[in-house]
C-alpha cells in the first residue's frame, strides 16, 4: 500500500516526538492542525472527508507562502529572532512539498498549457490555471505565474 502524504506527516510527527525536537513537532502539529481544519470544513459542505495528497499540498503551499510573508514583516520590524522561527518552520514544511519547478521550466509550463487549451485571450486564463493546477499543485508559485500568463496572452 502506498503511504499518502498524511501518513508521512503523522510518521513524522511520532518521530520528532520520540527525538524530543520541539521545533519540528510544533511546526508539524501545526501543519496537522491545518490538515484537520480543512476536514472538518469539508464534513460541514457535504465533501469528502479524507483529503488528497493534492489537497495537502495545496495546504502546505499556503503555508509556506504566510510563513514568507511573517519572515518579511519580521524582518522588516526588526525581529529577527521570530524571522528565523518562521523559517525554520517553512523548511520543515517543504520536506514534504515536491521540488519547485525553475522559472524555465514554469515558463515551459505556462507554455505547453496555453497549447492544450488552445488559449488566445486573457479569458482563457482560467482554463489555463486549471491546467496548471491540476498538474503542478505544489511545484509552483500561482501568484507569480498568473502575471507571466497575462503578459503571455496580451503579446
Amino acid at each position: 500500500m502506498e503511504t499518502t502524504l498524511r501518513d508521512r506527516i503523522n510518521t513524522a510527527l511520532k518521530q520528532a516526538m520520540r527525538d524530543k525536537d520541539s521545533a519540528r513537532l510544533a511546526t508539524l502539529r501545526l501543519i496537522n492542525a491545518a490538515i484537520k481544519d480543512q476536514e472538518i470544513a469539508a464534513r460541514g459542505t457535504g465533501g469528502e472527508t479524507q483529503l488528497s495528497d493534492d489537497d495537502v499540498l495545496a495546504i502546505l503551499g499556503k503555508m509556506t507562502k504566510q510563513r514568507h510573508e511573517s519572515v518579511r514583516a519580521y524582518e522588516e520590524a526588526g525581529r529577527i529572532d521570530l524571522a528565523e522561527r518562521e523559517q525554520q518552520e517553512v523548511a520543515v514544511i517543504a520536506e514534504y512539498l515536491p521540488r519547485q519547478l525553475t522559472a524555465d521550466e514554469a515558463d515551459a509550463a505556462i507554455e505547453a498549457a496555453i497549447q492544450e487549451t488552445d488559449a488566445t485571450s486573457i479569458r482563457d486564463m482560467g482554463k489555463i490555471m486549471g491546467v496548471l493546477k491540476a498538474k503542478y499543485t505544489g511545484q509552483m508559485d500561482f501568484g507569480v505565474v498568473g502575471p507571466k500568463i497575462k503578459d503571455r496572452l496580451i503579446q
